[in-house]
Protein backbone atom coordinates (compact mmCIF):
# COMPACT_ATOMS: atom_id res chain seq x y z
CA UNK A 1 0.00 0.00 0.00
CA UNK A 2 2.75 2.39 0.70
CA UNK A 3 4.56 1.88 -2.85
CA UNK A 4 1.34 2.51 -4.46
CA UNK A 5 0.52 5.35 -2.72
CA UNK A 6 4.31 6.74 -3.39
CA UNK A 7 3.88 5.84 -6.92
CA UNK A 8 0.27 7.67 -7.53
CA UNK A 9 2.35 10.71 -9.06
CA UNK A 10 0.53 13.78 -8.98
CA UNK A 11 -2.52 12.54 -7.41
CA UNK A 12 -3.83 13.63 -3.94
CA UNK A 13 -6.19 11.63 -2.52
CA UNK A 14 -8.26 13.12 0.45
CA UNK A 15 -6.53 10.77 3.41
CA UNK A 16 -3.24 12.16 2.58
CA UNK A 17 -4.03 15.71 3.38
CA UNK A 18 -3.14 16.63 6.89
CA UNK A 19 -6.46 16.61 8.96
CA UNK A 20 -5.72 19.97 11.58
CA UNK A 21 -5.28 22.04 8.27
CA UNK A 22 -7.75 20.69 6.60
CA UNK A 23 -10.25 21.19 9.25
CA UNK A 24 -9.47 24.65 10.17
CA UNK A 25 -9.28 25.79 6.69
CA UNK A 26 -13.09 24.13 6.32
CA UNK A 27 -14.16 25.72 9.78
CA UNK A 28 -12.93 29.34 8.14
CA UNK A 29 -13.71 28.69 4.39
CA UNK A 30 -17.49 27.49 5.93
CA UNK A 31 -17.36 30.81 8.66
CA UNK A 32 -16.68 33.18 5.78
CA UNK A 33 -19.81 32.13 4.25
CA UNK A 34 -21.87 32.34 7.00
CA UNK A 35 -20.32 35.91 7.94
CA UNK A 36 -20.95 36.76 4.45
CA UNK A 37 -25.26 35.97 4.26
CA UNK A 38 -24.95 37.59 7.52
CA UNK A 39 -23.93 40.82 6.88
CA UNK A 40 -24.79 41.11 3.48
CA UNK A 41 -28.56 40.08 3.36
CA UNK A 42 -30.24 43.63 3.81
CA UNK A 43 -27.80 45.80 2.10
CA UNK A 44 -27.86 43.15 -0.94
CA UNK A 45 -31.42 43.12 -0.79
CA UNK A 46 -31.71 47.08 -1.05
CA UNK A 47 -28.87 47.57 -3.73
CA UNK A 48 -29.86 44.52 -6.00
CA UNK A 49 -33.37 42.94 -5.15
CA UNK A 50 -31.97 39.62 -4.17
CA UNK A 51 -30.95 39.26 -0.54
CA UNK A 52 -29.06 36.21 -1.48
CA UNK A 53 -26.79 38.08 -4.09
CA UNK A 54 -23.42 38.03 -2.64
CA UNK A 55 -23.76 34.85 -1.26
CA UNK A 56 -24.68 33.14 -4.60
CA UNK A 57 -21.43 35.09 -5.84
CA UNK A 58 -18.92 34.05 -3.15
CA UNK A 59 -20.27 30.24 -2.87
CA UNK A 60 -19.55 30.13 -6.87
CA UNK A 61 -16.50 32.08 -6.29
CA UNK A 62 -15.22 29.64 -3.83
CA UNK A 63 -16.27 26.21 -5.78
CA UNK A 64 -14.33 27.70 -8.36
CA UNK A 65 -11.80 27.91 -5.69
CA UNK A 66 -11.88 24.68 -4.64
CA UNK A 67 -11.51 23.41 -8.21
CA UNK A 68 -8.85 25.46 -8.68
CA UNK A 69 -6.79 24.58 -5.14
CA UNK A 70 -7.25 20.65 -6.96
CA UNK A 71 -5.66 21.93 -9.97
CA UNK A 72 -3.03 23.41 -7.76
CA UNK A 73 -2.27 20.99 -4.88
CA UNK A 74 -1.74 18.36 -8.17
CA UNK A 75 1.44 19.95 -9.85
CA UNK A 76 4.31 18.91 -8.01
CA UNK A 77 6.65 21.82 -5.90
CA UNK A 78 9.29 21.11 -8.22
CA UNK A 79 7.36 22.85 -11.56
CA UNK A 80 6.40 25.48 -9.41
CA UNK A 81 10.02 26.16 -8.44
CA UNK A 82 11.12 25.61 -12.39
CA UNK A 83 8.44 28.20 -13.47
CA UNK A 84 8.98 30.55 -11.02
CA UNK A 85 10.40 32.80 -13.23
CA UNK A 86 7.69 33.10 -15.64
CA UNK A 87 5.79 33.74 -12.70
CA UNK A 88 7.45 36.74 -11.68
CA UNK A 89 6.81 38.01 -15.24
CA UNK A 90 3.32 37.22 -14.80
CA UNK A 91 3.08 39.22 -11.52
CA UNK A 92 4.86 42.03 -13.42
CA UNK A 93 2.44 41.82 -16.83
CA UNK A 94 -0.53 42.22 -14.28
CA UNK A 95 0.51 45.39 -12.28
CA UNK A 96 1.04 46.89 -14.97
CA UNK A 97 -1.63 46.24 -17.18
CA UNK A 98 -3.91 47.40 -14.56
CA UNK A 99 -2.76 50.78 -15.23
CA UNK A 100 -3.64 50.64 -18.85
CA UNK A 101 -6.65 52.55 -19.64
CA UNK A 102 -9.18 50.19 -21.13
CA UNK A 103 -7.70 46.91 -19.43
CA UNK A 104 -7.79 47.79 -15.93
CA UNK A 105 -11.16 48.45 -14.57
CA UNK A 106 -11.48 51.71 -11.82
CA UNK A 107 -13.72 51.03 -8.70
CA UNK A 108 -13.79 54.21 -6.38
CA UNK A 109 -11.48 55.70 -7.89
CA UNK A 110 -8.54 52.67 -7.77
CA UNK A 111 -7.27 51.01 -10.66
CA UNK A 112 -7.08 48.01 -9.04
CA UNK A 113 -9.07 45.87 -11.29
CA UNK A 114 -8.60 43.29 -14.41
CA UNK A 115 -11.24 41.78 -16.31
CA UNK A 116 -10.70 38.32 -17.06
CA UNK A 117 -13.73 36.91 -19.26
CA UNK A 118 -16.75 36.72 -16.51
CA UNK A 119 -14.62 37.32 -13.36
CA UNK A 120 -13.00 40.01 -12.20
CA UNK A 121 -9.61 39.93 -10.28
CA UNK A 122 -7.46 42.17 -8.61
CA UNK A 123 -3.32 42.06 -9.66
CA UNK A 124 -2.25 42.58 -6.59
CA UNK A 125 -3.57 39.48 -5.52
CA UNK A 126 -2.52 37.47 -8.66
CA UNK A 127 0.46 38.70 -7.78
CA UNK A 128 0.85 37.66 -4.16
CA UNK A 129 0.46 34.37 -5.55
CA UNK A 130 3.43 34.53 -8.50
CA UNK A 131 6.22 36.59 -5.94
CA UNK A 132 5.84 34.12 -2.98
CA UNK A 133 6.67 31.02 -5.46
CA UNK A 134 9.41 33.21 -7.54
CA UNK A 135 10.91 34.48 -4.08
CA UNK A 136 10.54 31.13 -2.10
CA UNK A 137 12.62 29.66 -5.39
CA UNK A 138 14.80 31.91 -5.44
CA UNK A 139 15.88 31.98 -1.82
CA UNK A 140 16.64 28.35 -2.24
CA UNK A 141 18.74 27.99 -5.66
CA UNK A 142 20.47 30.77 -4.29
CA UNK A 143 20.66 30.65 -0.57
CA UNK A 144 24.39 30.59 -0.06
CA UNK A 145 24.82 33.42 -2.52
CA UNK A 146 21.88 35.85 -0.65
CA UNK A 147 24.08 34.83 2.61
CA UNK A 148 27.55 35.84 1.95
CA UNK A 149 27.43 38.55 -1.32
CA UNK A 150 24.99 41.90 -1.89
CA UNK A 151 24.37 41.17 -5.42
CA UNK A 152 21.01 38.63 -5.03
CA UNK A 153 20.09 41.04 -1.75
CA UNK A 154 20.33 43.98 -4.30
CA UNK A 155 18.05 41.83 -7.00
CA UNK A 156 15.13 41.15 -4.23
CA UNK A 157 15.38 45.05 -3.04
CA UNK A 158 15.00 45.80 -6.82
CA UNK A 159 11.76 43.41 -7.50
CA UNK A 160 10.15 44.80 -4.15
CA UNK A 161 10.62 48.42 -5.08
CA UNK A 162 9.47 47.76 -8.39
CA UNK A 163 5.96 45.87 -7.11
CA UNK A 164 5.70 48.78 -4.51
CA UNK A 165 6.03 51.25 -7.07
CA UNK A 166 3.23 49.73 -9.33
CA UNK A 167 0.99 49.19 -6.60
CA UNK A 168 1.06 52.78 -5.21
CA UNK A 169 0.21 53.93 -8.54
CA UNK A 170 -3.65 52.12 -8.68
CA UNK A 171 -3.45 52.99 -5.58
CA UNK A 172 -3.26 49.58 -3.52
CA UNK A 173 -1.17 50.96 0.12
CA UNK A 174 -2.34 47.90 1.75
CA UNK A 175 -0.99 45.62 -0.82
CA UNK A 176 2.49 47.13 0.03
CA UNK A 177 2.50 46.59 3.18
CA UNK A 178 1.57 43.31 3.18
CA UNK A 179 3.77 42.52 0.29
CA UNK A 180 7.05 44.21 2.01
CA UNK A 181 6.40 42.53 5.21
CA UNK A 182 5.98 38.88 3.79
CA UNK A 183 9.06 38.90 1.51
CA UNK A 184 10.92 40.70 4.14
CA UNK A 185 10.06 37.97 6.38
CA UNK A 186 11.07 35.33 3.97
CA UNK A 187 14.52 37.11 3.09
CA UNK A 188 14.68 37.20 7.27
CA UNK A 189 14.42 33.38 7.53
CA UNK A 190 16.30 32.43 4.35
CA UNK A 191 19.62 33.91 6.30
CA UNK A 192 20.03 37.32 4.90
CA UNK A 193 22.86 38.92 6.86
CA UNK A 194 20.81 40.87 9.73
CA UNK A 195 22.77 44.35 8.86
CA UNK A 196 21.40 44.11 5.59
CA UNK A 197 17.79 43.24 6.73
CA UNK A 198 17.68 46.24 9.02
CA UNK A 199 18.64 48.25 6.42
CA UNK A 200 15.71 47.13 4.03
CA UNK A 201 13.24 47.37 7.12
CA UNK A 202 14.43 50.96 7.94
CA UNK A 203 14.06 51.89 4.51
CA UNK A 204 10.83 50.49 4.00
CA UNK A 205 9.32 51.59 6.78
CA UNK A 206 10.59 55.10 6.26
CA UNK A 207 9.24 55.16 2.07
CA UNK A 208 6.02 53.72 3.48
CA UNK A 209 5.83 55.98 6.46
CA UNK A 210 6.94 59.10 3.90
CA UNK A 211 4.29 57.88 1.53
CA UNK A 212 1.34 57.63 4.04
CA UNK A 213 2.55 61.28 5.08
CA UNK A 214 2.70 63.16 2.29
CA UNK A 215 -0.60 61.76 0.50
CA UNK A 216 -3.63 63.95 1.63
CA UNK A 217 -6.18 60.91 2.27
CA UNK A 218 -3.73 58.70 3.47
CA UNK A 219 -2.76 61.64 5.89
CA UNK A 220 -6.69 62.37 6.31
CA UNK A 221 -6.73 58.24 7.32
CA UNK A 222 -4.16 59.02 10.03
CA UNK A 223 -5.71 61.82 11.23
CA UNK A 224 -9.17 60.49 11.78
CA UNK A 225 -7.13 57.36 13.27
CA UNK A 226 -5.72 59.16 15.62
CA UNK A 227 -9.48 60.68 16.61
CA UNK A 228 -12.02 59.22 14.90
CA UNK A 229 -14.82 60.95 17.45
CA UNK A 230 -14.10 64.27 16.26
CA UNK A 231 -14.75 63.40 12.57
CA UNK A 232 -17.19 61.08 13.25
CA UNK A 233 -19.54 62.39 10.51
CA UNK A 234 -17.19 62.52 8.11
CA UNK A 235 -13.37 60.68 7.53
CA UNK A 236 -13.71 58.60 10.90
CA UNK A 237 -17.58 57.77 10.07
CA UNK A 238 -16.53 54.17 8.97
CA UNK A 239 -14.10 53.59 12.33
CA UNK A 240 -16.94 54.97 14.78
CA UNK A 241 -19.36 52.64 13.68
CA UNK A 242 -17.09 49.46 13.76
CA UNK A 243 -16.17 50.70 17.38
CA UNK A 244 -19.81 50.66 18.35
CA UNK A 245 -20.23 46.72 16.55
CA UNK A 246 -17.64 45.82 19.12
CA UNK A 247 -19.29 48.11 21.94
CA UNK A 248 -22.71 46.41 21.06
CA UNK A 249 -21.03 42.86 21.19
CA UNK A 250 -19.65 42.67 24.65
CA UNK A 251 -18.87 39.18 26.03
CA UNK A 252 -21.34 36.88 24.11
CA UNK A 253 -22.55 39.07 21.13
CA UNK A 254 -26.50 39.52 20.10
CA UNK A 255 -26.18 36.09 18.16
CA UNK A 256 -26.09 35.25 14.71
CA UNK A 257 -27.88 37.68 12.29
CA UNK A 258 -28.67 40.21 14.99
CA UNK A 259 -26.25 43.39 14.09
CA UNK A 260 -27.52 46.30 13.76
CA UNK A 261 -24.28 48.20 12.44
CA UNK A 262 -24.85 46.09 9.25
CA UNK A 263 -28.61 47.70 8.50
CA UNK A 264 -26.97 51.07 6.81
CA UNK A 265 -24.97 52.35 9.41
CA UNK A 266 -21.57 50.33 8.70
CA UNK A 267 -19.84 50.98 5.14
CA UNK A 268 -18.21 48.17 3.68
CA UNK A 269 -19.81 45.91 6.14
CA UNK A 270 -19.25 42.46 4.79
CA UNK A 271 -15.86 43.36 3.04
CA UNK A 272 -13.26 45.32 4.48
CA UNK A 273 -15.46 45.85 7.97
CA UNK A 274 -16.54 41.81 8.48
CA UNK A 275 -14.93 41.24 11.45
CA UNK A 276 -16.40 44.19 13.14
CA UNK A 277 -20.08 42.58 12.24
CA UNK A 278 -18.49 39.10 13.89
CA UNK A 279 -17.53 40.69 16.72
CA UNK A 280 -20.78 42.43 17.16
CA UNK A 281 -22.92 39.34 16.55
CA UNK A 282 -20.65 36.59 18.33
CA UNK A 283 -18.47 38.83 20.81
CA UNK A 284 -15.42 39.17 22.71
CA UNK A 285 -15.38 35.21 23.18
CA UNK A 286 -16.35 34.78 19.45
CA UNK A 287 -13.35 37.09 18.33
CA UNK A 288 -11.05 34.94 20.49
CA UNK A 289 -11.91 31.99 19.01
CA UNK A 290 -11.39 33.46 15.37
CA UNK A 291 -8.34 34.58 16.53
CA UNK A 292 -7.58 31.03 17.63
CA UNK A 293 -8.64 29.64 14.31
CA UNK A 294 -6.02 31.45 12.62
CA UNK A 295 -3.69 31.39 15.05
CA UNK A 296 -3.42 27.30 14.88
CA UNK A 297 -4.01 27.64 11.00
CA UNK A 298 -0.57 29.86 11.19
CA UNK A 299 1.34 26.94 13.66
CA UNK A 300 0.64 24.10 11.38
CA UNK A 301 2.24 26.03 8.71
CA UNK A 302 5.14 27.19 10.36
CA UNK A 303 5.77 23.35 11.62
CA UNK A 304 4.97 22.55 8.22
CA UNK A 305 8.15 24.96 7.46
CA UNK A 306 10.01 23.74 9.88
CA UNK A 307 9.84 20.01 8.97
CA UNK A 308 10.38 20.61 5.12
CA UNK A 309 13.72 22.75 6.56
CA UNK A 310 14.85 20.21 8.73
CA UNK A 311 15.39 18.05 5.48
CA UNK A 312 16.63 20.47 3.42
CA UNK A 313 13.52 21.11 1.16
CA UNK A 314 14.35 24.81 1.00
CA UNK A 315 11.55 25.75 -1.44
CA UNK A 316 8.87 24.43 0.07
CA UNK A 317 10.01 25.52 3.69
CA UNK A 318 10.47 29.20 2.50
CA UNK A 319 6.93 29.31 0.65
CA UNK A 320 4.92 27.74 3.42
CA UNK A 321 6.47 30.22 5.31
CA UNK A 322 5.74 33.07 3.33
CA UNK A 323 1.76 31.73 3.54
CA UNK A 324 1.84 31.54 6.78
CA UNK A 325 3.77 35.60 7.04
CA UNK A 326 1.14 36.74 4.52
CA UNK A 327 -2.58 35.17 6.44
CA UNK A 328 -0.82 36.11 9.77
CA UNK A 329 -0.37 40.29 8.15
CA UNK A 330 -3.32 40.29 6.29
CA UNK A 331 -5.72 38.89 9.30
CA UNK A 332 -3.78 41.00 11.82
CA UNK A 333 -4.18 44.04 9.85
CA UNK A 334 -7.91 43.86 9.01
CA UNK A 335 -8.81 43.24 12.33
CA UNK A 336 -6.86 45.89 13.69
CA UNK A 337 -8.40 48.01 11.33
CA UNK A 338 -12.00 47.27 12.03
CA UNK A 339 -10.74 47.56 16.05
CA UNK A 340 -9.41 50.99 15.83
CA UNK A 341 -5.56 49.56 16.37
CA UNK A 342 -4.49 50.46 13.18
CA UNK A 343 -4.94 53.69 10.47
CA UNK A 344 -7.85 52.00 7.59
CA UNK A 345 -6.37 50.34 4.88
CA UNK A 346 -8.52 48.33 2.18
CA UNK A 347 -7.56 44.78 2.92
CA UNK A 348 -10.14 41.68 3.07
CA UNK A 349 -9.91 39.01 6.29
CA UNK A 350 -8.68 35.89 4.63
CA UNK A 351 -11.32 33.37 4.32
CA UNK A 352 -13.80 35.37 5.74
CA UNK A 353 -14.50 38.65 3.79
CA UNK A 354 -16.42 38.54 0.91
CA UNK A 355 -14.52 39.04 -2.51
CA UNK A 356 -13.64 36.65 -4.92
CA UNK A 357 -10.08 37.39 -5.53
CA UNK A 358 -9.13 36.72 -2.41
CA UNK A 359 -10.44 33.70 -1.68
CA UNK A 360 -9.24 32.31 -5.04
CA UNK A 361 -5.90 33.33 -4.52
CA UNK A 362 -6.36 32.05 -0.84
CA UNK A 363 -7.81 28.99 -2.03
CA UNK A 364 -4.27 28.26 -4.05
CA UNK A 365 -2.05 29.16 -1.51
CA UNK A 366 -4.15 26.70 0.65
CA UNK A 367 -3.70 24.23 -1.73
CA UNK A 368 0.14 24.99 -2.34
CA UNK A 369 0.52 23.63 1.87
CA UNK A 370 -1.58 20.88 0.99
CA UNK A 371 1.02 19.85 -1.66
CA UNK A 372 3.72 20.31 0.14
CA UNK A 373 2.62 18.85 3.43
CA UNK A 374 1.77 15.72 1.44
CA UNK A 375 4.81 15.40 -0.54
CA UNK A 376 6.67 15.55 3.47
CA UNK A 377 4.44 12.99 4.10
CA UNK A 378 4.95 10.54 1.79
CA UNK A 379 8.61 11.50 0.75
CA UNK A 380 7.77 12.38 -2.74
CA UNK A 381 7.53 15.38 -5.48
Amino acid sequence: MSALRLNMGNYLPPFAMDKGLLLVVTSLLSLGLIMVASSSLDFAASKYGDPWYFVKKQGIYLLIGISGGVLVASIPSMVWQKYSGWLLLLAMAFLVAVLVPGIGKEVNGSRRWLTMGPLSMQASELAKFCLLVYFASYLARKNHEIRRQWAGFFKMVGIIGLVVVLLLLEPDFGSSVVICVTLGAMMFVAGVPILRFALLAASGVGMLSLMAVLSPYRWERLVAFMDPWSRQFDSGYQLVQSLIAFGRGEWFGLGLGNSLQKLFFLPEAHTDFIFAIYAEEFGLVGGVLLIALYAFFVFKMLMLARLAFSRQKLFGCFLVFGIAVLVAVQAFINMGVASGLLPTKGLTLPFISYGGSSLLITCAFVALVFRVAWEERYGCS
